[in-house]
């Protein structure tokens, strides 16, 4: 447990006292990471129902892919090591890189005349915001690691290197989150990859075909 943890403050609510930096981990942990991936399955529904393939096809699925990696790359480290000026710096760095990309995604949808639905406008506002709010969280839980960080690491051998967790979470937990992982982003963004690029090939072919009959009439 890092220092600011064990100094966290705590408070009496109806004569129970609560460790806040204890309730903030566990919300973390078993509320705002399980809950990002509704609005990702969401996501993809909607992708699905304005039929992605047939307008904006190979190219926003692969910055939805790119999206997800921008996210799912600091979220396995977190999960597995301390958090450091290091780590801090790919959350950060992943963080502002994500909301970029998630412009790009937009731009890049409503130049292809698909049809970015209200609903999906709104599933995106959740999918931008999270990173932020859980980024915040954890920064709170490790003020002196953010102060590191400021200082350029100064005086800490470890600010600049990987650290286990000096207490990794349980096998079970992340068994659960790799399973969720797989059934609601590797799954469906696979599905949705494979059939913008079906439809890719099958108008390529579409198009040589029309071409070779075009070249057949000329040479009439």
């Amino acid at each position: 447990m890092s220092r600011s943890r064990s100094q966290a403050a705590e408070i009496s609510t109806s004569g129970v006292t609560v460790d806040v930096g204890d309730a903030t981990v566990r919300y973390l942990l078993y509320g705002l990471l399980p809950s990002w991936f509704a609005p990702g399955v969401a996501d993809w529904w909607m992708h699905r129902r304005t039929r992605i393939e047939e307008t904006a096809g190979v190219k926003e699925s692969l910055i939805h892919s790119l999206m997800m990696t921008e996210v799912g790359i600091p979220i396995a480290l977190t999960l597995r090591y301390e958090v450091n000026p290091l780590l801090l710096s790919v959350q950060l760095s992943a963080t502002a890189a994500h909301e970029a990309t998630a412009l790009w995604d937009v731009r890049t949808a409503v130049d292809s005349d698909r049809q970015v639905k209200p609903v999906e406008q709104h599933i995106h506002s959740f999918l931008e915001s999270l990173p932020f709010g859980g980024l915040s969280a954890l920064m709170c839980l490790h003020a002196d690691q953010v102060k590191s960080l400021v200082r350029g690491g100064r005086g800490d051998p470890d600010a600049w290197r990987l650290v286990p967790r000096r207490r990794p979470l349980s096998r079970g937990y992340l068994a659960g989150i790799g399973v969720a992982v797989g059934a609601c982003v590797l799954l469906p963004y696979g599905e949705e990859l494979w059939r913008c690029w079906r439809a890719r090939r099958r108008d390529e072919k579409r198009i040589t075909s029309d071409e070779a009959r075009y070249r057949a009439a000329e040479g009439r």
